[in-house]
């Protein structure tokens, strides 16, 4: 049940994610246009593509975790025994674990000082507080991803997603001796 409410909220989170990144691109699109074509810059846009980047990592970075597709060592893990495999997977959904809670803590003080101090940014009315919240939303998914990870394991089981180590490389990256 966790681990189905865990995959939803960031499967939805890429999903915002990928519209993010979209509008971004389009937003970028315009901002060209309207510079070389009309001789009229654009300079919000500069800083809400920036935004909508940090968003796309925030809200996709849960997702790339709960799909094992971040940075990793399988390699190097599969050649372990299944013991020491079970502890190597488990020490590093731990220590995502414990990186998402620094950030989820990071975020909300930011958000905090924000607000205490009344900052915005420099676009009019949009205060900081608002872009300082996609840090422990986004960190938080990750977060709840990383702790069903490291229960599932520590229960003795298998998250989905997790490699097997006898995945086979694609044809093309053995041919280049990768």
């Amino acid at each position: 049940m966790v681990q189905r409410l865990a995959a939803g909220l960031s499967r939805i989170a890429v999903a915002i994610g990928s519209l993010a990144t979209v509008t971004c691109l389009f937003l970028v699109g315009y901002s060209v246009v309207m510079r070389y074509a009309f001789n009229a810059p654009q300079p919000w846009v500069d800083k809400v593509a920036g935004w909508l980047v940090l968003s796309l990592v925030m809200l996709a970075a849960p997702e790339a975790q709960r799909k094992f597709e971040h940075i990793g060592v399988d390699v190097a893990v599969s050649k372990l025994g299944p013991g020491l495999a079970r502890a190597a997977q488990l020490t590093g959904t731990l220590s995502v674990a414990i990186v998402a809670a620094v950030l989820v803590y990071a975020g909300w003080e930011a958000i905090e000082f924000s607000l205490m101090v009344g900052m915005m940014t420099d676009i009019e009315g949009v205060p900081e507080w608002w872009i300082q919240l996609l840090l422990p939303i986004g960190a938080g998914l990750l977060l709840l991803v990383a702790l069903v990870q490291t229960l599932v394991l520590a229960l003795g089981g298998r998250p989905e997603h997790l490699p097997t180590g006898d995945e086979e490389l694609p044809r093309d990256t053995l041919a280049r001796g990768e």
